[in-house]
């Protein structure tokens, strides 16, 4: 799903002052009053009604809280745990937080060993933390077994009032994966449901099914994306099925299927965004097909698919290949002159739809290192790195051509220890996955990994990044030059601001104050274009605030 700035500001809402003011460039953060010493450190900040902040804390052995603030204070009005009991006396697995019209409704997920059924299950929970009577069965999902029991998504609608949920798993004997799609209301009532098997043919040469990525709109239609490949090795050619699922409620939720066509590429990614033009964008990576039919599985560059909603029909499909200064960001002055392309390791963090129509596409590079285990059994601890590094920020015209390009040079990043690892949205088994940027799961945020990354903020074709550097990098924008974060409690914030053709401007602050706040950009919640809410902290001192890019 957050070193305070140099200066000074003071900000003062509805006549009420916060404490901890910071500035950089024309970015304002404003702090309440420092959290209780208690260990329960944020993990993500749920919404925000008229008068309250809602966020979820986290404790060691699994223990999640509710966390209530006061808007206008950012003071902390309360905090209790979230208690969820048992269901035909198993053990419910705590899954996530929602709010939906004002409503807060916990998530749990259960597994039955006897019957093979995976169930989601919901209820509302009160501000004290408590949990409704009265559930809600999500899904009831059959599976093949435990270890394919597979897992859930989540994606709220833009005016937070519906939810749409993912459920996919493998059936390694039927050589299939199923995949459920449900929409539900802010009572948690089902809209619409989709399910179907998917058999995959083995026989195949390099095949690869994707659902990679899953959207709800402003009219809460739904959409999904399907990409299956392999090679036909007769022919010579890789064939790409490149689909859209789409549920629209005007249409009572029937599937419609919106084939793009793809010949001589493989897609290696994508991401979709709903815009205000009843269109949706598909935006992603893409690599070379050799003569041999065999795709090159590295990124050749960024394509657009535009759909228009009303028609069905695909209006552009654009191919950009990276231009050769980004790839002697990216590569090197050497291998970019031998037209090497980029490693696949970057992947699509953000899609902003800009003023004119176009798309500004945010790609980081992301990998997870797991390391060996200590311990015997239950008790092993595994040591889990996310590294999070350079930036690839690719500016598209509203014709899917490219506009501009440009790279974040940065280099982060944090290891959590853990007793057990799970891949969030973007895992994968053999030849299925479920496709998009690396989720880190909410039991290892508050440790490390939530410093990663970038906020971005993006008002009058102007687009900001403000993350944490390393204080040596001070003015620096060669990406050949720039070290690494290191310690993320000594990090210092920074500011790239890219304008309307792409030139940078870097903003650092004028001095190092000691001991002052850290963002933590992995924690914070996107109330407008240009205010968010957001979470910092130094050492055992933390800090819930308000960000404001001023005009």
């Amino acid at each position: 799903m957050k070193q305070t700035f140099l200066g000074f500001i003071l900000f003062v809402c509805s006549c009420i002052s916060l404490n901890a003011q910071n500035k950089i460039d024309k970015i304002n953060m404003t702090y309440g009053e420092e959290l209780p010493e208690d260990k329960q450190k944020i993990v993500k900040i749920i919404g925000e009604t008229d008068t309250k902040i809602y966020a979820l804390g986290f404790k060691e052995k699994d223990d999640y809280f509710l966390k209530i603030f006061e808007s206008k204070t950012m003071k902390l009005i309360s905090s209790n745990p979230i208690v969820i009991p048992q269901i035909s006396d198993k053990e419910v697995d705590f899954e996530d937080v929602f709010l939906l019209n004002g409503k807060l409704y916990a998530i749990g997920s259960v597994f039955n060993k006897k019957d093979k059924i995976f169930n989601l299950i919901g209820a509302e929970i009160s501000e004290k933390g408590v949990l409704s009577k009265n559930t809600i069965t999500l899904f009831n999902s059959e599976v093949a077994k435990k270890s394919e029991r597979g897992g859930f998504y989540f994606k709220q609608s833009p005016d937070e009032g519906a939810l749409l949920i993912m459920h996919t798993s493998r059936f390694p004997k039927e050589d299939a994966i199923k995949y459920e799609v449900k929409l539900f209301d802010d009572k948690l009532a089902t809209l619409f449901t989709s399910e179907e098997k998917v058999k995959f043919d083995d026989s195949k040469k390099d095949y690869e099914f994707t659902i990679s990525d899953f959207e709800l709109n402003f009219q809460d239609d739904v959409f999904l994306v399907i990409n299956e490949s392999y090679r036909d090795s007769k022919k010579k050619e890789q064939i790409e099925k490149f689909q859209i699922h789409a549920f629209k409620r005007a249409n009572n939720y029937t599937k419609e299927v919106i084939d793009i066509n793809i010949k001589g590429k493989e897609i290696i990614n994508c991401k979709m965004l709903s815009t205000n033009k009843n269109t949706l964008q598909l935006v992603g990576f893409y690599s070379s097909v050799r003569e041999n039919g065999k795709a090159n599985k590295e990124l050749k560059g960024v394509y657009n698919a535009t759909i228009n909603l009303a028609t069905n029909a695909n209006d552009n499909l654009k191919f950009n290949e990276f231009d050769y200064a980004t790839k002697v960001k990216l590569l090197g002055e050497r291998k970019a002159k031998k037209g090497r392309d980029v490693k696949p390791l970057y992947n699509i963090t953000t899609l902003i739809e800009k003023n004119d129509g176009g798309i500004i596409v945010l790609s980081e590079l992301q990998f997870v290192y797991v390391g060996q285990s200590s311990g015997i059994g239950p008790l092993a601890f595994t040591p889990v790195t996310y590294t999070k590094n350079e930036i690839i920020i690719t500016c598209l015209k509203p014709d899917g051509s490219l506009d501009w390009s440009n790279v974040l040079p940065k280099e982060q990043s944090a290891t959590v220890t853990t007793m057990s690892f799970v891949f969030g949205f973007g895992g994968g088994n053999g030849n299925f996955a479920v496709g998009g940027a690396i989720a880190i799961p909410l039991a290892q945020m508050g440790k490390g990994p939530e410093y990663l990354g970038a906020i971005p903020i993006y008002k009058d074709g102007v687009l900001n990044l403000l993350f944490n550097d390393n204080v040596k990098n001070k003015g620096v924008t060669d990406i050949e030059a720039i070290k690494s974060l290191g310690n993320y409690n000594n990090a210092v914030p920074s500011l790239f601001i890219f304008d309307a053709k792409g030139q940078i401007t870097r903003k650092d602050p004028e001095e190092v104050i000691k001991n002052e706040l850290v963002l933590r950009p992995g924690i914070y919640y996107r109330k407008n274009q240009n205010e968010f809410i957001i979470y910092s902290s130094r050492k055992k001192q933390d800090k819930l605030g308000r960000m404001i890019l001023q005009d």
